[in-house]
């Protein structure tokens, strides 16, 4: 437990951080969708290719706040799963409770 607090607050804990593994599901969808980025930046003038990178920053940001927004919902349930395992009282028939 000590080494993953110290590891917090050295700053050494990247919850985002995540490598890609070679012929992962997640890797051939990337270069999946990096090829037809390229393939449209071809077809487009000038104007086109400054859209689709409007578009393509918008949805990386989309991706950033929901990606956050899903990290603190999974954690907070976390910390609710734990604090009802602490419960001693929780009604288990073993103890008496109700």
């Amino acid at each position: 437990m000590r080494k993953t607090l110290e590891d917090l607050y050295y700053g050494n804990i990247t919850p985002c951080e995540q490598q890609m593994i070679p012929g992962s599901e997640l890797k051939r969808a990337v270069d999946r969708a990096a090829k037809c980025e390229e393939q449209l930046m071809e077809f487009l003038n000038e104007d086109g290719q400054y859209v689709l990178k409007k578009l393509i920053r918008s949805q990386h940001e989309i991706n950033s706040i929901t990606a956050t927004e899903n990290f603190i919902l999974g954690f907070r349930l976390g910390v609710r799963l734990v604090a009802e395992c602490m419960d001693e009282n929780d009604g288990d028939i073993r103890s008496g409770g109700e």
